[in-house]
């Protein structure tokens, strides 16, 4: 029976049990152990950093799996722009023990894409990892409360200090959320720009609490002093 419950590991491609075998699980990139709990950036103290506490962001909190570094981007860019979606569940367990010490939200909703961005991608990526967490965790998703009514240029091809204002007003919210705490799942985060801008409109609908659920953080690209700045 045990020879029926193995598969191959996703990175080096030996017999495994898990998604991953155990030397390539151990070698993944980790985020910092000491870093700002509100937006991961590192912190020697592990308390929040100064750009938090001088211009505090709309969420609360920012929780990740990994760095993102090899061979995670690779996984990633598969998921994404190859639509190998068997990828989702993997990410989505990777983020799965960093959210057992976590006060558990109300809800759950995918960082949303434009209808342009999801004809051509064929697929929302936040919502396919959404999909099995809400199933994991037994927590609500709500995956059409939000949308993005703005067409953007990716972030990624942008330079840091224009990445908020490409991303300004490109949500809406349609539904009433008072006193909840939403959980808000996307893939990477990088300056925290765009998870930012949805939270703050989450607030308006009356979200008490926002955390955002990341698989993998970028750390290069941000900027130490003020990551939200336009």
């Amino acid at each position: 029976m045990q020879l029926f419950n193995e598969k191959n590991c996703v990175l080096c491609g030996i017999a495994t049990q898990q998604d991953l075998c155990a030397p390539c699980a151990n070698h993944l990139p980790q985020l910092p152990a000491a870093h700002c709990p509100v937006c991961l950036w590192p912190v020697p103290t592990a308390e929040i950093c100064g750009a938090c506490l001088t211009k505090p962001p709309a969420f609360t909190r920012s929780i990740a799996a990994v760095r993102y570094a090899f061979p995670i981007d690779a996984l990633i860019h598969s998921f994404k722009y190859r639509a190998n979606l068997a990828i989702a569940p993997i990410l989505a367990n990777l983020l799965m023990p960093q959210l057992e010490t976590t006060t558990l939200p109300d809800v759950i909703i995918p960082m949303p894409l434009h209808p342009i961005r999801l004809r051509e991608r064929g697929f929302n990526q936040a919502l396919e990892i959404s999909r099995y967490l809400s199933k994991q965790l037994h927590i609500a998703l709500l995956p059409d409360s939000c949308n993005r009514i703005k067409h953007t240029p990716p972030q990624t091809g942008l330079p840091w200090r224009d990445r908020q204002k490409n991303i300004r007003k490109a949500f809406d919210c349609i539904i009433d959320l008072s006193g909840k705490h939403i959980a808000i799942v996307d893939d990477v985060m990088t300056t925290g720009a765009t998870l930012n801008e949805l939270a703050k409109v989450l607030r308006r609908q009356g979200a008490a609490e926002i955390s955002n659920w990341i698989i993998a953080r970028t750390i290069s690209e941000i900027n130490p002093i003020d990551p939200y700045t336009p």
